[in-house]
């Protein structure tokens, strides 16, 4: 194996590296995290039996996917708005895909590919496909579809040295397992997110570590790695639907989530990994829950005033279609939502007249007007 050297400028001295050799660990003593484990496993099993009570958990949780997207990537860097995100969503199926994303920031863009290899991902396990190296690279390709990452080969797993670190000290942080190693790396990893000795929660936990240890890309590590975890859980049967999204508790836990993983390597503490890892799960579990709630709280009042306000058969069909595109084109209301051209204009002026819609940008010539369904949006961004 190659001697690793430092990058131009960086100090490599005080750099963990990866802990060759030690994945699986071998832990003797689970017993501090009984009661982590137990807390966790009721959490997520309250936030699951909501979403089994759920019949249209897809369309009512959806704004959760494009938020989970928003934070996943603002801790890589990455800064955008929910609100930007979904405007630029919008544009997209109006005017096509390039002339939306030529426009727009390049930050709203690659949060936009996030959310969409999400999507493909959760997809293609309904599908019955395994998550395997093809599922990652293929989730990963879209991901670096566009902007600052589309040069650092989408899709493919790495062949130079990468490694983490504090740009503003010009530091090294984390030597993670070099190329040579890597294909040894990943099929010890896929072999162990498969075998369900290892207690679902648990197995996660090791997972999401390992995969930012091996740290398989030249970028978007962190967002793959992170967009593993509901995959997992939710091909297990720890939940009925991949909509549970982890990244809010670690951004806002962001230095002890980075010390516990480097710890791991550091000085094997794979316990103190695995605890943090619950106490977050169980946390998120909760938040999950009761953002859940409050969306479908949400849903059932505006049922009621939708029905009131458009006295129409289309009324829920109308509301379904806001709740999965709170921004939107009033020409892609109108062609999209299933529901009859004429009576489709009518909804909007009716809704916006209400209150319940609010105009970002009026129609300009041919360019139809763009809108947004603020009760839902006030509410996400909470």
């Amino acid at each position: 194996m190659n001697a690793i050297r430092s990058p131009a400028g960086f100090d490599l001295s005080g750099a963990v590296h990866y802990h060759a050799g030690k994945f699986p660990p071998k832990i003797e003593n689970y017993s501090s995290l009984i009661k982590p484990l137990a807390q966790a496993s009721a959490a997520l099993a309250r936030y699951d039996q909501m979403l089994k009570g759920m019949h249209n958990s897809n369309i009512l949780l959806a704004p959760l996917r494009s938020q989970e997207a928003v934070i996943s990537s603002r801790m890589e860097g990455t800064v955008s708005t929910l609100d930007e995100v979904l405007r630029l969503e919008a544009e997209q199926e109006e005017e096509g895909e390039a002339a939306a994303q030529g426009r727009a920031r390049t930050e709203a863009v690659e949060v936009l590919l996030y959310s969409r290899a999400m999507k493909m991902a959760q997809e293609s396990i309904k599908d019955g496909q395994p998550i395997s190296n093809r599922l990652i690279r293929s989730s990963h390709r879209i991901l670096l579809g566009f902007g600052r990452g589309a040069h650092l080969s989408p899709g493919e797993f790495k062949t130079e040295q990468n490694y983490l670190a504090d740009r503003l000290r010009k530091t090294i942080l984390f030597v993670p397992v070099s190329p040579e190693l890597l294909g040894d790396g990943m099929e010890r990893w896929l072999a162990f997110i498969n075998n369900d000795e290892t207690e679902i929660l648990i197995r996660t936990a090791l997972a999401h570590l390992e995969f930012e240890a091996l740290h398989p890309f030249k970028d978007g590590n962190g967002r793959i790695g992170r967009m593993i975890i509901p995959l997992m859980l939710w091909k297990a049967g720890a939940i009925a639907e991949p909509y549970f999204y982890i990244s809010d508790y670690f951004e806002a836990h962001k230095d002890k989530y980075i010390n516990r993983l480097r710890e791991v390597s550091a000085a094997d503490a794979w316990v103190a990994w695995i605890e943090f890892f619950l106490v977050a799960l169980e946390a998120q579990a909760r938040l999950n829950l009761d953002k859940a709630e409050q969306i479908r709280a949400l849903y059932e009042e505006m049922k009621g005033l939708f029905v009131n306000t458009l006295s129409s058969k289309w009324a829920i069909a109308a509301l379904d279609f806001l709740f999965t595109r709170p921004v939107f084109r009033n020409n892609t209301f109108t062609g999209k939502s299933g529901i009859p051209a004429a009576t489709a204009h009518k909804f909007i002026k009716h809704l916006s007249d209400a209150g319940l819609l609010r105009s970002i940008v009026p129609a300009a010539g041919r360019r139809p007007a763009l809108y947004a369904f603020e009760p839902l949006l006030a509410l996400v961004r909470a």
